[in-house]
């Protein structure tokens, strides 16, 4: 009998109301943000209520979904206003809210019913008789502890029919379920309220420190006679070639981190994991990774990949330790305001410095790409120029390939007095 699969929910961040609109428009299903209140990233670029209907607007006419973190760990101050919040929230047509305090829980389910509440990561659900109190309090959704692993997820899903939400790319943390306590003693910044000082991704070294004398490094020096250092960090998840896996396994939502992430990370990763699923629904007999869809996440990957705790506990080979790894060498360059197809003109919003002789790579919707080396530029007077310098700058330029407005530029990032070229 012929298998009937579910297709998963591609769930990406918006730390902005563009970011929103981008990731939509790249390939997500729904999107997760953040309000003025109760989110664990205070320094992202949080939504007014104002923002967050235009945002459900946008989001609801393309048949995508909106939900709000509210995932703080709340102490009493945080308690007074909840109950406007989850109004305010429920009153702009969002469609959940993500919460881990019990007491945030029980104010939402009170004071804006119908409003359908996720338990948030942060509250470390680690196997499916938690999953199942959480439905029986109400909750639809569970977003899994990132401690949990493909085959626990294969038992969750014989014995309950909540969803599940599982992390499957971005930046891991250091702390259990992301519940650290290090930046607050660091810091005095309660990353457990918003507040994260990112204190695991510092560079640390290691002294001898004797009674009297200069102190010092046990950790050497490296081939450039700086000090060697370490940090506490986790390199990024990343489970682009185990999308079989978490389909089959009974993932409902497949979320990607990054709220503070830039608009190239969330077209890139919303693009190419809305590829995967999509190619493998078509034909699960027959799916396989793509290659491409490896090399395009390499473009904007900080810090090295791993699959987490999903198939084994994480060893140094997940750490950010020893050599540096491979890092991105592209830069987000522009974004395509119009394409005249008659003269074959693209005009472009410029985001980062590019010029005539560089080597450039347009990528859209639909994983869609094209790269040409630029040979004429223009500025907004249709004067000849050499290089995009400035910040927001429109030109145009010749681009023998159709593209549409809302597609992105990206190229190699290049040292000052030098030119690299990306091979085509």
């Amino acid at each position: 009998m012929e298998r009937t699969l579910k297709r998963p929910e591609v769930l990406a961040p918006a730390g902005t109301l563009e970011k929103l609109k981008v990731a939509i428009d790249y390939g997500a299903d729904a999107v997760y943000i953040g309000g003025d209140a109760y989110g664990l990233r205070t320094r992202a670029g949080n939504f007014s209520f104002d923002q967050m209907k235009t945002g459900v607007e946008y989001a609801h006419a393309r048949h995508a979904k909106v939900y709000v973190a509210a995932n703080i760990v709340a102490h009493e101050q945080d308690l007074p206003g909840a109950e406007d919040f989850f109004r305010n929230v429920q009153a702009q047509g969002v469609d959940a809210v993500i919460v881990s305090d019990p007491a945030l829980i029980e104010t939402c389910i009170l004071s804006a019913p119908g409003l359908p509440v996720h338990l948030s990561t942060q509250a470390s659900s680690c196997n499916w008789e938690t999953l199942n109190f959480w439905q029986d309090e109400g909750l639809e959704r569970v977003v899994l502890a990132r401690e949990v692993g493909i085959e626990e997820i294969r038992e969750m899903r014989k014995h309950t029919d909540i969803q599940i939400e599982a992390f499957i790319h971005g930046a891991m943390c250091i702390g259990y379920s992301g519940r650290c306590v290090l930046s607050n003693h660091m810091g005095l910044r309660d990353a457990n309220r918003g507040g994260c000082a990112q204190n695991c991704r510092w560079k640390y070294d290691l002294f001898d420190l004797p009674q009297l004398g200069d102190k010092q490094s046990l950790l050497g020096t490296d081939d450039n006679g700086k000090p060697e250092a370490f940090s506490m960090s986790a390199v990024d998840m990343a489970m682009i070639e185990h999308i079989p896996d978490l389909i089959d396994a009974g993932v409902d939502s497949l979320k990607i981190e990054g709220r503070m992430k830039t608009v190239h990370y969330v077209s890139t990763v919303a693009n190419v994991y809305s590829a995967a699923v999509d190619a493998y629904m078509r034909d699960p007999e027959h799916y396989q990774t793509d290659p491409a869809w490896v090399d395009e996440l390499w473009k904007v990957a900080q810090r090295g990949m791993s699959t987490g705790f999903y198939y084994d506990t994480p060893d140094e080979q997940d750490e950010l330790l020893g050599e540096q790894r491979k890092r991105p060498s592209y830069a987000f360059i522009g974004e395509v305001e119009h394409y005249d197809a008659a003269t074959q003109t693209v005009t472009v919003q410029q985001r980062n410095n590019f010029g005539v002789g560089d080597h450039i790579e347009f990528y859209g919707p639909g994983f869609t790409h094209y790269a040409m080396t630029v040979e004429d530029l223009h500025d907004e007077d249709g004067e000849a120029i050499d290089r995009a310098p400035h910040a927001m700058q429109i030109v145009t330029f010749h681009c023998p390939h159709r593209v549409a407005p809302g597609d992105f530029l990206r190229g190699l990032k290049v040292r000052r007095h030098t030119r690299t070229h990306v091979q085509a």
